[in-house]
C-alpha cells in the first residue's frame, strides 16, 4: 500500500464510508483503518501507524480533542474533522496539536487537501471558519503598515488565502492551476518567514490585504 496512510475516527459509520470512498478513490491517499470510538482509534494509531488520523470531536470513549493530543504526542498528524465550528473547539483542537481542521459540510475536496497538507506540514483550516477566527483577532483594523516583498502574482494569491480560499478556488479565480497556486503560496511563505498558510491569512489581514466586504 503505498502514498499517504489514512484512519479514520468517527462514530458515524455512513460518515467514515463516505471518508474512505473520497480518500480510496485519491491515488496517493489510502485508508488503512476505521475506528467508531476515541479508545479504539488511539489503540489502532498505535498499532498501524497511519501518516494522517481524521477524528471527530464527540466520540465515545476518549473524546476527538483529548485525542488530538494523545496522537501528536506520539508524533502524528492529526486533523479534527467535525460538524462543530465552536471557537473553543477550534482552539483546543490547534493547541492540542491538530494539523488541521475542517467542517463536514466543506467537501470532499477540502478533505483531500486537509490530509495533503497535513502531510506537508501546513495547516488547513476550513476557509469559514478562518475568516471568523481572523475577524475576531484583527476586529477588522488593519494595524500599521506592514513591508509587502511578494510580488503582484503573489499578492494576488495571498489575498484569496485571506478569503479562505483553497488552492483549487484559487486556481479558478486567477485561470492558474491549483498546482500553480501552490507554488505561488509556497514563495510566499517561504518569503514572509511563516509557519503555514493560517498564517499568511493573517499577515495579510494585517496588511491590509484583505477585504471584509468580499468575505
Amino acid at each position: 500500500m503505498t502514498g499517504t496512510r489514512v484512519l479514520l475516527a468517527d462514530d458515524h459509520p455512513d460518515v467514515r464510508s463516505g471518508f474512505r470512498l473520497v480518500l480510496d478513490s485519491q491515488p496517493d491517499i489510502s485508508v488503512v483503518g476505521e475506528a467508531a470510538d476515541g479508545t479504539s482509534a488511539l489503540a489502532m494509531a498505535r498499532r498501524l501507524r497511519p501518516d494522517v488520523v481524521l477524528t471527530d470531536i464527540r466520540m465515545p470513549g476518549v473524546d476527538g480533542l483529548e485525542l488530538t493530543r494523545l496522537l501528536t504526542d506520539l508524533g502524528l498528524r492529526v486533523v479534527v474533522v467535525t460538524t462543530f465550528d465552536l471557537d473553543e473547539y477550534v482552539d483546543a483542537a490547534l493547541r492540542n496539536g491538530a494539523c488541521g481542521f475542517l467542517l463536514k459540510r466543506s467537501g470532499p475536496a477540502l478533505l483531500v487537501e486537509g490530509v495533503r497538507a497535513a502531510m506537508a506540514g501546513d495547516a488547513l483550516i476550513s476557509p469559514q471558519i478562518t475568516v471568523r477566527l481572523l475577524r475576531a483577532v484583527t476586529g477588522g483594523a488593519t494595524g500599521p503598515p506592514v513591508r509587502n516583498p511578494l510580488t503582484t502574482r503573489e499578492t494576488d494569491v495571498v489575498r484569496l488565502v485571506a478569503r479562505g480560499l483553497t488552492n483549487a478556488q484559487i486556481g479558478a479565480e486567477l485561470h492558474i492551476s491549483a498546482g500553480t497556486a501552490k507554488t505561488h503560496i509556497a514563495n510566499a511563505q517561504a518569503k514572509l518567514e511563516l509557519g503555514n498558510r493560517v498564517a499568511i491569512a493573517a499577515w495579510a489581514w494585517r496588511a491590509g490585504l484583505a477585504d471584509p466586504a468580499a468575505m
